[in-house]
């Protein structure tokens, strides 16, 4: 949402979109010593040939990517069902600078992820031109770029620079209407044309959007000009409007570009990952992060009504593409983690946006004859199953487990039992462990519970009985279940704890590892990440021995080439049993699914599937900020126990928010320091203590200071009220 009172443009005149002299925009690069590469500036003189790979400019409303047609809006679907989609919406940003004539310009192409801002530079003996373009970090109804011209050398001739646009005004997911203009702006707006479900709602897209000339000359007199072009969206006229007047009054004081920048500043002070290593390990850590940065609700808007994460962001979701567009459990098991552990009011918009879909999580448990909530396999604007083919979202119904997982590790990192009485938490939990309960049956053979007819992580197989995971993540759910339920004062159904108790998870007493379900043959190919997710995410009950049958087991027998996210939960495992080597040769695979030169992730290591893979990117972090350091969430501490491999010899987390205050971690073979920031930004936050496992000893952490002791296993916990 826009932030401060709307100022009207009143301030721009003849020429709203020009500005003479300096650009006023510092493109943030940083020296680095001894002429290393900067990490977080990805430049390259050409464009890769696959348009897919282009980089991306978004932010929790708004995304594109570059030079692509459309754009598309947080939330806005298009199409009935299975055929939902994320509307395209016609974009007024896709610009490309030419300069005409003979001779061609040098060129570079460059992804500032310090100000998240994309660059094409034209550089000649006379003059450079540069062409900024951005998703504005806070105020996330705009869209903006800028075009400068700057002259280089004594001469007076004019210097033209083409603006090349395909743009129209059209869409065939809206039926687009032109409004008259407005300061300056052309606007058109327009309704989805097919709701979701029969009677659901069709939003409404307002655009408006500075007209683009075919040409911009800099004037023989004139030293150095700068044009403006900003693309406001929203689904409502006013808001729109208001956004758009926000956006030249900005950019008349000459800081638009600065206030978005400044905004991604603040991002980066509060969260970061900075390891002395190799530079594509430390490069890949900064495009996962700035994408996925890209994805979230800006700070202090909590009014904001956020859609969930897609695997492919808001860049990409058109009918056919990036799975159109749906949320899966990629938001909530790969990305929500790493998301939480930074910036916990973000992961709390994407738990609102599942509560928000909780109606129709009721509706289709109901529809196929269960009780509680069963959320959908994919997920759009209402919560009900739009997954184009039937079998997985009949069968894949960990989901469910995942989305209450993710709720779990919200409520442990933050105690806000506000989301839980007051905000609809409460509602979906227990909504959740009644769907669990009425989807098993008990066997008699067995005495003990059983989920049938599924389809696990591992998406070669279906109809299978006992999945592994399914049944480890209902039986993490129904004890979570039972525990917030004590917390608030509410009767727990002993239902609840029989199930959970009594439910089987497949084991193999005598090979010491869990098959992935009933009747699994060792050596059975698998598609992805599945058993191996027991021992993390899921922390399930088992012995170091077992964790290495099963990573041993598993290692071998998964595809591939297949998901991207596979190979970081290996690592995870290997790291937890200290195989450091190991956990590296895994997470190494990681880099044949990153593309040059933007970072972009593809889903599979053959470039197939979707594409700014969010999910890939979740779970490569999640290697480092929960396998490196060792993080675990638990109900009563954040556990550490650092495993750095040889070549990294340090590792600093800056950000880590845990009950209120935010920690940095750094992290050396030798040494391990924990810092408390000064003031919390929860003025309730309670005090911390560091507590080291060998000795017992405690650390207090009192803000504004630190402690360091020989990197060893512990964890951070609330200081008790009393030392004993």
């Amino acid at each position: 949402m826009t932030e401060g009172p709307v100022r009207p443009g009143s301030a721009m005149t003849a020429d709203p979109l020009g500005a003479h002299g300096d650009t006023g925009f510092g493109l943030g690069l940083v020296a680095m010593a001894d002429g290393e590469e900067d990490p977080a500036v990805f430049t390259a003189a050409s464009l890769p040939s696959d348009p897919r790979l282009l980089a991306t400019v978004t932010n929790a409303y708004l995304g594109t990517r570059v030079y692509r047609d459309v754009l598309h809006v947080n939330g806005v679907y298009n199409g009935a069902v299975g055929d939902t989609h994320r509307a395209d919406v016609p974009s007024p940003v896709n610009v490309r600078m030419r300069v005409p004539g003979a001779g061609s310009p040098a060129e570079t192409f460059t992804l500032n992820t310090r100000t998240g801002t994309f660059s094409h530079v034209l550089q000649s003996a006379d003059f450079t031109a540069t062409h900024h373009l951005y998703a504005h970090c806070s105020l996330v109804h705009l869209m903006a770029f800028s075009i400068t011209i700057r002259r280089s050398a004594p001469t007076t001739r004019p210097i033209t620079v083409q603006l090349h646009t395909p743009f129209v005004p059209t869409s065939q997911d809206l039926d687009l209407k032109q409004g008259p203009d407005f300061q300056g702006a052309h606007y058109v707006y327009g309704q989805t044309l097919v709701p979701e479900v029969e009677g659901g709602p069709r939003p409404t897209v307002h655009m408006l959007w500075t007209p683009v000339p075919r040409a911009l000359t800099l004037g023989g007199e004139e030293r150095e000009r700068r044009w403006e072009f900003l693309t406001a969206v929203a689904e409502s006229e006013e808001e729109a409007k208001g956004s758009y007047g926000e956006g030249l009054a900005l950019a008349a004081a000459g800081s638009l570009h600065s206030s978005h920048a400044r905004a991604w500043a603040a991002l980066w002070r509060g969260c970061s990952v900075d390891l002395d290593g190799p530079l594509p390990l430390r490069q890949a850590l900064r495009g996962c992060l700035y994408y996925l940065l890209s994805a979230i609700p800006p700070r202090g808007s909590p009014g904001f009504l956020f859609h969930g994460i897609s695997p492919g962001g808001l860049s990409n979701g058109t009918r056919g593409e990036d799975y159109w567009g749906h949320v899966f459990w990629d938001q909530d098991t790969w990305m929500f983690p790493n998301i939480l552990l930074f910036y916990p009011e973000a992961a709390r918009a994407i738990l609102e946006y599942r509560i928000r879909t909780l109606d129709g999580a009721l509706r289709n448990a109901q529809e196929q004859g269960y009780e509680g909530a069963k959320f959908p396999w994919e997920s759009a604007a209402t919560g009900r199953e739009v997954c184009p083919e039937e079998i997985y979202g009949a069968q894949e119904i960990h989901v469910t487990g995942d989305v209450l997982m993710a709720f779990e590790q919200y409520y442990y990192t933050t105690q806000d039992e506000k989301l839980f009485r007051e905000d609809g938490g409460w509602e979906l939990v227990d909504a959740v462990a009644r769907y669990w309960c009425s989807r098993m049956v008990w066997s008699e053979e067995e005495q003990c519970y059983h989920i049938r007819g599924v389809m696990p992580p591992d998406e070669h197989h279906c109809r299978v009985d006992n999945s592994a995971y399914t049944n480890a993540v209902a039986q993490r759910s129904l004890n979570f279940a039972a525990d917030v339920a004590r917390d608030l004062l509410v009767p727990v159904p002993e239902e609840w704890a029989d199930c959970a108790k009594k439910l089987k998870v497949p084991f193999d007493a005598e090979k010491k590892y869990h098959p992935e379900y009933d009747g699994y043959s060792p050596g059975e190919p698998v598609k992805q990440a599945d058993v191996v997710l027991l021992g993390f995410p899921l922390m399930h009950p088992m012995s170091p021995e077992v964790r290495r049958n099963d990573l041993e087991m598993y290692e071998p027998a998964t595809a591939p080439g297949g998901p991207a996210m596979t190979w970081s939960m290996f690592a995870v495992g290997w790291l937890e049993l200290k195989e450091v080597q190991r956990a590296q040769s895994q997470l190494n695979k990681c880099f044949s699914n990153i593309t040059e030169p933007f970072k972009i992730w593809v889903e599979n290591s053959d470039g197939s599937g979707a594409v700014n893979f969010l999910t890939g990117m979740g779970g490569f972090l999640q290697a480092v900020l929960f396998g490196y350091t060792g993080f675990r969430i638990t109900k009563t501490s954040l556990r550490f126990d650092p495993a750095l491999p040889d070549d990294i010899d340090r590792l600093k987390v800056t950000g880590v928010s845990y009950l209120g205050t935010k920690l940095t971690f750094t992290i050396t073979r030798e040494e391990m320091r924990i810092a408390a920031a000064e003031s919390p930004r929860d003025p309730a936050a309670s005090p911390l203590e560091a507590v080291l496992e060998a000795s017992g000893q405690r650390l207090p952490l009192p803000g504004g200071q630190s402690v360091s002791f020989p990197t060893a296993a512990g964890w951070i916990q609330r200081s008790p009220t009393e030392t004993p």
